[in-house]
Parts: structure tokens; sequence; C-alpha cells
């Protein structure tokens, strides 16, 4: 063959090649857009703390600058159901949540097992109390971690497969809550440490349920370090007293910086 010939040849094989490439990266972009979505869970997935809720959503405070809707608005998939609800537990996920499920559905989001454990009353507990009767309260929360919130999140897991059983199941965990080591105003050092404890306790607990369903499990405490409560560039809400039922959650900061990115990375 002559050697321009051959330099033919292999610029057509390279543009072949690159065509077939570039048409398969196409084919699973397609997929993916195509993916229809559901996203379930309590207030971390539902964006209270972000602001910009949705009116029809009423006291479940879905916002716009959630994760999902992030997501969702970004990925175009063939189509978005956003059931997450504030105040939720494993429960009311059961009970309320996972109508849009069906065997066409192909990514599941989740964050939940918070309001079950005593989120709420763990932190009212620590701002209004003693170092010692917070930790007590925190101790409760954990021991409940151990015996009985395993086999909740089984329930909730179990009937995302059945009712859903193609998806791409994403179970979320929550961020530390605290920078510790320095200065900060309102908590003691003694409650901000049991706390950020306590919250890996529940992480450690949710991704070893998740993985046990086949699920993934996306951690958030990689992309909040450096933006807890008391950091000085938090994405976190302290106690805001105006809005009571925002402390403690997400801003949109955190939402489109700590959340959406983990989601993005393994949705």
């Amino acid at each position: 063959m002559r050697r321009s010939r051959l330099v033919v040849f292999l610029g057509s094989l390279l543009l072949a090649a690159t065509a077939a490439l570039t048409g398969g990266a196409a084919a699973q972009a397609s997929e993916a857009a195509a993916t229809n979505y559901v996203a379930l869970g309590d207030s971390y997935s539902s964006g209270v703390g972000a602001g910009s809720y949705i009116s029809t959503s009423g006291d479940c405070k879905r916002s716009t600058r959630a994760y999902p809707y992030l997501w969702a608005a970004a990925n175009s998939p063939s189509s978005f159901n956003f059931t997450a609800c504030s105040g939720a537990r494993t429960d009311e996920v059961l009970a309320g949540q996972l109508a849009p499920l069906n065997t066409s559905t192909g990514l599941v989001s989740i964050t939940v097992g918070g309001n079950d454990a005593g989120f709420a009353d763990v932190m009212t507990t620590c701002v209004l109390q003693s170092d010692s009767t917070c930790i007590s309260r925190i101790n409760t929360a954990r021991a409940y971690v151990d015996t009985t919130l395993p086999g909740k999140l089984d329930a909730v897991y179990s009937a995302i497969r059945s009712k859903a059983p193609s998806a791409h199941v994403v179970v979320i965990g929550y961020p530390r809550f605290y920078k510790l080591g320095q200065a900060c105003l309102g908590l003691s050092e003694t409650k901000r440490k049991a706390i950020n404890d306590a919250s890996d306790h529940l992480n450690t607990a949710i991704e070893k349920r998740a993985l046990n369903h086949g699920f993934t499990f996306a951690d958030v405490r990689t992309t909040f370090t450096g933006h807890e409560i008391c950091s000085g560039a938090s994405w976190l809400h302290s106690v805001n007293w105006l809005n009571i039922g925002e402390s403690y959650h997400p801003t949109a900061s955190g939402q489109s910086g700590g959340y959406l990115p983990m989601f993005d990375n393994v949705a």
C-alpha cells in the first residue's frame, strides 16, 4: 500500500473510531437524560433551609434550591417526581412518598433516618440544657440507631426495590454540624463534639443498611468539611429563632455545594 493511501486509510479508521466513541457517549448521555427520577426523603432532601419553597408543597417545604430539583433542572430526566417532605420519618416515607415508583423508575434519591432518631429533640435539648443532659439525650438516640433504626431502614429500602426493581438508588447521609477546636459562640465544645459523633454514628448505620440492599451511599461529610457551623463559611443554619424549623438545615449553598455534587457524582 502506498504511503498516501496508508495515511488515508488510517485517517478513516481514526474517524470511525472517534464517531463510535462519541456516539456511545451520546447514547449514554441520552439514556441518563431519559431516566425517570423520584426524590424521596426528609427535610434534607425537600430543601428546608434553602428558601424558594414551591407553594403547592405546603408544609413539606420542597425547594427549587434543593439538590433533587437542581439535578433535575440540569439533567432534564424524562420524568421527575419530588415527594420528599419536611419532618418525614421512615413510616411517612412508606405511607406517603412511594406512589411514583414503578418498573420504569431509573433513579431514586433519599435521605431518611434523622427524624426517626429524634434529631429535632436532640438539638433542642442540647441548645437549651446542660452538657450532661445533652449527652444523655444523644445516648438515647444512639441506642435507637443501634436497635430500632436498622429495621425501619430495611423496610423502606425493601419497599423501594420492590416498587422500582430497575432503579439506581442513591442513599445520602447527613453532614457533621460543627467545626471543632476553635472558639465559637453557642454550644460548648463538649456538646459540639457529641453531636458530630452522633451524626457519624447515624451515617455509619445508614450506609451499612444501604449497601446491604445494593444501594449507593453518598457521604456529604466530605463536601461539608470546612463549611460546618463555627467554620466562618457555614453551609448550615445555626439556631434560627425567627424560623426555628430551618435550624441545623443546609442553606441554599449547602444544597448546591454540599449535596448536589455528591449526588451528581453517583447518579
